[in-house]
């Protein structure tokens, strides 16, 4: 009997393991090994163009360096573009969610040290690569603007879901998520429907003078920011849902007694409190817009491509896998970077502690 309770603690600690197990080989099964897959591809040469199953795995880091050459000399632009967009995005940030002074001293560090290693980093990079192309430049700038535009529309619809729906809450829930009922290429097809020359939109347009008879919403970059807007606003929206919910109803009826007007309640306590639902929001958007192919082929036009159109071309058009690989990894390390500053500086640690 004594043994039994002996060997109970001992079994206990082997709990969380099993716990963690499925994750850990669903992960392991479905995200290591295609990585170390597409590792190994983009590591590899191609001695066959047209038979891309025959590959040598020759540590071929060459891959990388010529596959970024080949689309373009516009890499300095586009990491200064991002370094400009991301200064102001911090500087909008901490103006409107920052309201004490010791915070805003620690985010104010971050922000320049974080500053400071991407400049370096950009020096480094551009001396020793010629360019990475403006595939990257547009792929980052539609899914900065497409993430912008996604948290101006989707938090105040969280919020008045949070705060207002009422009865109505499950409802309104539920027409969020009623578009993942449909494949995400049925519903990139629809906007091609509504925004195509002749269509209802572009009609209504030119009826009221906005546009001209040759004026088009089809094949530019507005549609493309457009269709990931729509396609990825429930990943803003329920995440900042979650966090409004959770947010005591006392504290903001404690600022109103405490002589608060709604705005300045909102500002002091709902806004900072709601802050972790951005942040999510911000990286379950940003994230698979900037790998995104499916928009800027059907909604835009040659000139509209992203980095994922030459990563599917190469891919499925060119039978170039190493350099698709080699794109792919460059892409992945780029977004990693990002976010990890993006944590760094702003994180929601310190900004709603």
């Amino acid at each position: 009997m004594a043994g039994a309770v002996e060997s109970a603690p001992k079994r206990g600690r082997f709990a969380p393991y099993g716990l963690l197990s499925p994750g850990i080989i669903w992960l392991t099964l479905f995200f290591l090994v295609p990585v170390a897959i597409l590792l190994r591809a983009a590591l590899s040469d191609q001695p066959e163009r047209f038979v891309p199953s025959d590959l040598d795995f020759t540590w071929k880091w060459s891959n990388f360096s010529d596959g970024l050459d080949r689309f373009g000399p516009q890499f300095l632009d586009a990491l200064r573009n991002a370094l400009i967009a991301a200064a102001i995005v911090a500087a909008i940030t901490v103006a409107v969610f920052v309201a004490r002074r010791d915070l805003w001293h620690r985010i104010r560090v971050r922000l320049v040290g974080a500053l400071v290693a991407a400049f370096f980093a950009t020096y480094i990079i551009t001396s020793t690569i010629d360019g990475w192309g403006d595939h990257f430049q547009r792929s980052f700038l539609y899914a900065g603007i497409a993430t912008l535009l996604c948290i101006a529309i989707g938090y105040p619809l969280a919020y008045v879901i949070a705060f207002r729906g009422g009865t109505y809450k499950n409802l309104l829930l539920g027409l969020v998520v009623v578009p993942f009922f449909t494949t995400y290429l049925i519903r990139t097809i629809a906007w091609q429907t509504i925004l195509f020359d002749e269509g209802p939109v572009v009609g209504f347009l030119q009826d009221v003078g906005l546009f001209g008879d040759s004026d088009r919403l089809l094949a530019t970059p507005g549609a493309v920011i457009g269709g990931l807007t729509y396609n990825f606003l429930p990943f803003m929206i329920l995440p900042i849902y979650v966090s409004l919910e959770k947010i005591d109803r006392s504290l903001v009826d404690a600022a109103r007694d405490l002589y608060s007007t709604p705005a300045r309640a909102f500002q002091k306590v709902v806004l900072p409190l709601s802050l972790p639902g951005v942040f999510a929001g911000t990286l379950l958007t940003f994230i698979p817009a900037s790998g995104d192919f499916i928009n800027a082929e059907l909604l835009g036009s040659p000139t509209t491509s992203m980095i994922g159109n030459v990563v599917q071309n190469q891919f499925l058009v060119q039978l170039d896998y190493p350099t698709a690989a080699a794109l792919s990894f460059v892409l992945m390390a780029i977004i990693t970077i990002a976010v990890l500053v993006y944590a760094k500086v702003l994180g929601t640690e310190d900004l709603t502690g």
